[in-house]
């Protein structure tokens, strides 16, 4: 009898309640959220240093400056584009007027328009072909003919040229005989900067060669010189020499 009570009041100790078995299970409640707090105007505070999420990059439309530090160039003012404009219409105008002059000066009195040497080659062809002979001709020494050469100073030389001529080629017609001294001059190109059907200027360009026969030395050497040439019946003579110092 004993045994059989003991064993019903175990039974009810370990066996849950009725009244507990019957209630649903209570759901558990949701961590709670803490709000943070708002500003008076509505915004929220900052995140904490560790927990901003960084903003995404920026990509600049296409062609856009670069503004970044040390890009300190500002953009065009608009003044400064009607600034550039009224000089662009200023270089336009000074060029028009410059082309109208020109015009006006080329049927004026321009000294250019009276130079033959621009707008006559015939003329051009002549005086460079007769220049060009008289100056081999009187710059040119053998010491076996000395008198070749002032034969050719007395045909294409005149006026101050004469004199020029003699101090130039004292000390070569002194020692030619001595020294068996054979001088060539070349002519390699000439221009006319001038001419007027009787007169002319010219620029001479020449190689010279200088031998000595007795020891077979040779130099050669470079030169230029302008001279005055007129027209003297019908040969084209020199009378003027510029060795430019």
């Amino acid at each position: 009898m004993s045994t059989t009570r003991h064993l019903i009041n175990r039974r009810r100790r370990t066996a849950p309640p009725a009244e507990e078995a019957q209630k649903p299970a209570r759901r558990q409640p949701a961590a709670a959220v803490r709000a943070r707090p708002r500003s008076r105007t509505g915004a929220r505070p900052a995140e904490p240093a560790g927990k901003q999420t960084p903003a995404p990059a920026r990509r600049p439309w296409p062609g856009a400056r670069d503004r970044s530090a040390g890009d300190t160039a500002a953009p065009t003012s608009p003044r400064g584009g009607r600034l550039a404009a009224a000089l662009g219409a200023a270089a336009v105008l000074l060029g028009c007027f410059a082309a109208f002059a020109a015009v006006q000066a080329s049927g004026g009195d321009d000294p250019a328009a009276d130079n033959a040497a621009l707008v006559d080659a015939p003329l051009t062809s002549e005086v460079k072909g007769g220049v060009g002979e008289a100056v081999e001709a009187v710059f040119s020494v053998d010491y076996t003919d000395l008198d070749e050469n002032r034969k050719a100073a007395r045909t294409y030389l005149t006026g101050k040229a004469v004199g020029q001529h003699r101090q130039m080629l004292a000390d070569v017609r002194e020692q030619a005989p001595s020294q068996k001294l054979v001088l060539t001059t070349t002519v390699t190109d000439s221009a006319v900067e001038l001419a007027d059907g009787g007169a002319a200027r010219v620029l001479v360009f020449a190689d010279q060669r200088n031998t000595r026969t007795d020891t077979d030395e040779t130099s050669y050497g470079a030169a230029m010189v302008a001279v005055d040439a007129v027209k003297d019946d019908g040969r084209w003579r020199i009378s003027n020499i510029d060795t430019f110092g």
